[in-house]
């Protein structure tokens, strides 16, 4: 948006983890009735297979996209090294290999079947463990991960993924990346092997030599830490900012249990030398194993196991065929005819929704007599929002501003073919609600577009959701980089309109926004963890910006429960600090701004969107004075009295601050002009595409893609990628207690010094 013309999750566990097959899949493998897809990976998919005498087993195959690897020696040395590390460990607490043969012409290895999510999932979907469940998943893992010392491997990718839970127990898998302790063939000399995020600092460094049984133990750290709080201990986002993290930064433990601190701090030791071993880690977690009761999880968790064992045990028995044959494929069927009906096949099982909208697009039945359905008589546009969580002043806000352009639609075109109704799902800023709150939405044949997410963490959640149907989602807060840049090795985004910049974007513009102020020398930028990918993508797009201005910032990394900020902004300003930018969330900036107080900091102060909000100015008081705020929204009310603006942008404007106060007794807060325009965007599409026959999803997205629209707020035009072109950021100043709006921020680094603004 400009002021003038327009220029790395998932659903949570269920008996839906089971996949169905594709139509390239095989029917069986080796003796395995191949029932559907598990997952998929670097090294092939795994399949839920049966036996002949009806035993259940996870079959990873080397299939389709691999195929060629299968044929490369390095290659099958991996899967053969995988095979065999697997069945050198022999642990109750580690999944056993029951069958298989590196050297098929499809390598493939069957283990033992766990229908019980992994710990990610679990977590994911019903938030952290109590703290006995962690000692026993801590005490099991470990003893598994003896085993696997035992046996003189080194595991080397211990994570969330990696560790099912069952009634029993947890259970360790996946031997994909695990070596012989010392081994370092077959591995580049700086590749970094694991998970970021779940690995130690020798891995991180790729230092190979130095990677053995303790860098299992610092994974285990980094777990036991995730499955008690719910987040890993060093964050997440961008690659090259967690293996910094896991490097330099201590983890952050907040939150962990008292007793289970000590332990953790132990593990997570920098030196490799300093941990204790998984003997002493299991011995210390001195919880029995669980045996056969099932009360060592939390209930949730428990309900997810047995209804995944229930769809186990539901599974249709299926008649022998012989290896390779379909047996639903009508006979004398070409490999072309039964790709195309099994295409078909998976349109109609997508439900109902990908269903009624085919239809709505139908001109009639395959023989000519049956007449096509009536038009659908009402569309909908969705909001999905916080309306009742931490942000609910914004996601009342953009409702208001959707509900608002629905009825204009409404209102303006009488006697159209359609009318449009505004569909609001609540996902209470709660990410473990966010997936089943967007597809209330996306489930619904009559939703064509939706306005959302409020939060980047219920849009990561959410976003699988429009992804699997299709569903364009305009988003006016979530400025998540990956939402819409999703790097070389991912699909390009078709899915996401980003109507703000990017959290990267909007530091820089900040930074900027520094340089328009004289005698700014020696920026001090603070980032704390509060909120992890906020903070790194902050940080990270204000050293882009001062590194285009030619100045060197002073940078301090602290975690997100700091608290003595005056130590910490003491020596910022003993290492030269002139201007203060606060890369973090509201609550840490509000301690900022009472230390700077407290410390006689005369330097301007500046900070961005998650700061943003009247609550700052509240809970700051006196502080807050003076502090530069940069938002990607404007205030509807400062924009209609602006002298810059042209009268009739003025008046359009007015216009809409009167219809908002008609409508709800009050001026219209931030982010409710920017939702109305954005949703004013969807309805001119609509408009424009009903006269070309019935709506549907298809091409949705592209078309709003390419649109331009001028609103009440400003002007929006998309790039390719589907982010806001030209500036979007806004400047504003606290004076007196509120809030005075400064303009665009600059779209480069000021040449120049001018006066303060």
């Amino acid at each position: 948006m400009s002021p003038a013309s327009p220029p790395a999750p998932a659903p949570g566990p269920g008996p839906e983890a089971l996949r169905a097959l594709l139509p390239s899949d095989p029917s069986s493998i080796a003796g395995y009735r191949l029932l559907g897809r598990l997952g998929a990976g670097g090294m092939g998919v795994v399949y839920l297979g049966r036996t002949g005498t009806g035993e259940l087993a996870a079959v990873k195959v080397t299939h389709g996209d691999q195929a060629d690897q299968a044929d490369q020696a390095e290659f099958r040395a991996r899967f053969r090294r995988e095979v065999e590390a697997a069945r050198r460990v022999s642990s109750p607490w580690a999944v056993p290999v029951t069958g298989a043969d590196p050297d098929a012409p499809e390598p493939w290895m069957a283990t033992a079947f766990v229908p019980g999510p992994s710990l990610g999932e679990a977590v994911g979907a019903h938030g952290p463990l109590p703290e006995r469940s962690v000692r026993v998943l801590g005490g099991a893992v470990a003893r598994a991960l003896a085993a696997v010392h035992a046996a003189g491997l080194v595991h080397r990718d211990v994570k969330p993924g990696n560790v099912l839970l069952a009634v029993d127990g947890p259970r360790l898998i996946d031997f994909g990346i695990a070596r012989a302790t010392g081994e370092t063939a077959l591995t580049a000399t700086d590749m970094v092997v694991g998970t970021p995020g779940f690995l130690a600092p020798e891995q991180a460094e790729a230092r190979a030599a130095d990677i053995g049984p303790a860098a299992d133990v610092f994974a285990l750290g980094c777990l036991l830490a995730y499955a008690a709080t719910g987040r890993p201990p060093f964050g997440t986002g961008a690659l090259d900012a967690l293996l910094y993290r896991t490097v330099h930064d201590e983890p952050d433990l907040a939150g962990l249990p008292e007793p289970l601190l000590g332990l953790v701090r132990q593990c997570l030791a920098k030196d490799p030398a300093a941990r204790p071993t998984a003997e002493d880690v299991a011995a210390r977690l001195t919880e029995d194993a669980p045996g056969a009761a099932a009360d060592w999880l939390p209930a949730p968790v428990v309900a997810t196991i047995a209804a995944r064992s229930a769809a186990m045990l539901a599974l249709p028995d299926i008649d022998a065929t012989a290896p390779g044959t379909d047996p639903a494929a009508p006979a004398g069927s070409s490999r072309r005819g039964f790709l195309t009906l099994g295409a078909g096949a998976a349109v109609l099982a997508a439900g109902g929704g990908a269903l009624a909208l085919w239809n709505s697009r139908r001109d009639g039945s395959g023989d000519g007599k049956t007449p096509a359905p009536a038009p659908r008589k009402t569309w909908a546009v969705g909001v999905l929002a916080d309306l009742s969580g931490p942000a609910q002043e914004i996601g009342r806000a953009q409702e208001r501003g959707a509900r608002l352009a629905v009825e204009r639609f409404n209102s303006v075109h009488r006697g159209k073919p359609f009318t449009l109704e505004l569909k609001v799902s609540d996902d209470r800023g709660d990410r473990t609600g966010a997936l089943a709150a967007a597809r209330r939405l996306t489930s619904d044949p009559s939703v064509l577009a939706v306005l959302g997410p409020t939060s980047d963490d219920t849009g990561i959640a959410a976003l699988p959701a429009f992804e699997e149907a299709g569903v364009p989602l305009l988003t006016t807060s979530a400025g998540y980089n990956l939402f819409t840049l999703r790097g070389d090795a991912g699909p390009a985004n078709t899915t996401v309109l980003r109507a703000v910049p990017s959290h990267f974007m909007a530091a820089a513009f900040l930074a900027w926004s520094t340089t328009l102020l004289p005698r700014v020398g020696r920026p001090g930028v603070l980032q704390e963890r509060t909120d992890d990918q906020y903070g790194w993508q902050y940080v990270s797009g204000a050293r882009f910006g001062y590194r285009q201005a030619g100045l060197t910032p002073h940078f301090r990394v602290v975690p997100g429960r700091a608290t003595d900020y005056r130590s910490i902004l003491g020596e910022m300003i003993d290492a030269g600090m002139d201007t203060y930018v606060h890369c973090g969330v509201r609550s840490t900036a509000v301690l900022a701004a009472r230390a700077l107080d407290g410390l006689g900091f005369t330097g301007a102060r500046f900070t961005g969107q998650h700061v943003f909000g009247t609550k700052f100015i509240e809970e700051a008081g006196a502080a807050a004075e003076g502090w530069y705020l940069c938002a990607p929204v404007i205030d509807p009310v400062q924009r209609a009295a602006d002298p810059q603006q042209k009268a009739a942008d003025r008046k359009l404007v007015q216009d809409f601050v009167d219809i908002h106060r008609k409508r709800y007794g009050t001026a219209p807060a931030y982010y409710t002009g920017e939702s109305f325009d954005v949703v004013n965007l969807v309805t001119s599409w609509l408009t424009s595409r009903a006269a070309l026959g019935p709506l549907t999803r298809k091409g949705a997205w592209e078309a709003l893609r390419a649109r331009t629209h001028t609103g009440v707020m400003g002007g929006y035009a998309f790039d390719k990628n589907g982010d806001l072109s030209g500036v979007g950021t806004f400047l504003y100043r606290v004076r007196n207690g509120a809030y005075t709006y400064l303009g665009a921020a600059p779209a480069e680094p000021a040449k120049t010094k001018p006066g303060e603004t």
